[in-house]
């Protein structure tokens, strides 16, 4: 690794495992003293082993753990303190934490809607918010980055709420971007495709359906998280200093309308 990073407190959300500890991981390994971000009792265990993953590579570094709900004001607050406490300043926040629930749209419960809402869009504002009073409260700006989707741009029926928050944080991204360039502060997003997660276990475990997902990839396979992580990185680097505002989708070609790899459309000779 080259150490990119080298010196830089950052936070990310839902780390626990996934993407999030994907990035992680690939934070400390290039020199960053991470903070990592779970939501409940039931992520505790897989958050400490996060961590045991992050003082490998970096023992001299400083790394924690924090537990917020992220759709939660007061524990985002609390969240920042703690970090801030730890840490001395951040430099780079990660909004990753995010759920899904697949539903026909005529049958979603207002509760569902609202509890996506609030992790993947409300959260994300809560921590921009917090991070941003941080970035001007001291001088240097910072990043923020936000994990989006290829949903961001692909519809997804039986997906609407997740839908609406990944659109949402495109212009989340955007609007904050542009806002706050002045500031020295740089807003990107990275629109990941298929990833072989842990929330993902339905399909990566059945060799038929996995097949189906890959069918449908330009490049023929799913990403690890790994490869995710590495767009993260880049971003939040000095290598990306001119960079603002944009979603790198890092998703094997899935934006690329993939069906038209055959040319079957009207006019094609």
């Amino acid at each position: 690794m080259s150490g990119q990073l080298t010196g830089k407190n950052v936070l990310i959300t839902g780390a626990s495992s996934g993407i999030g500890q994907a990035i992680a991981i690939r934070f400390a390994k290039e020199g960053a003293n991470v903070a990592i971000n779970y939501r409940s009792g039931d992520e505790q265990a897989e958050a400490t082993q996060a961590m045991a993953r992050l003082v490998g590579p970096s023992p001299a570094a400083k790394h924690l753990i924090v537990q917020a709900d992220v759709s939660n004001e007061d524990q985002v607050k609390a969240m920042f303190g703690k970090t801030l406490e730890a840490l001395g300043r951040l430099d780079v926040l990660v909004n990753n934490a995010g759920i899904q629930k697949p539903c026909p749209s005529h049958e979603i419960e207002t509760a569902d809607f609202d509890r996506i809402l609030g992790v993947n869009l409300r959260g994300p504002f809560l921590c921009a918010r917090e991070a941003l009073r941080h970035f001007l409260s001291r001088p240097g700006g910072g990043v923020i980055l936000n994990n989006s989707s290829v949903h961001e741009i692909i519809p997804k029926p039986k997906y609407l709420s997740y839908s609406i928050t990944k659109g949402g944080m495109e212009n989340l991204t955007k609007s904050l971007a542009l806002e706050y360039a002045g500031s020295g502060i740089r807003v990107n997003a990275v629109g990941p495709g298929a990833v072989v997660t842990p929330i993902n276990k339905a399909w990566i475990d059945n060799p038929q359906a996995r097949a189906e997902v890959e069918s449908h990839i330009p490049m023929s396979r799913a990403a690890e998280a790994d490869e995710i992580a590495s767009v993260f990185a880049f971003l939040a680097s000095d290598q990306a200093s001119y960079i603002t505002g944009q979603t790198i989708f890092a998703c094997g070609g899935l934006t690329l309308y993939p069906e038209f790899r055959v040319a079957w459309s009207s006019g094609e000779r």
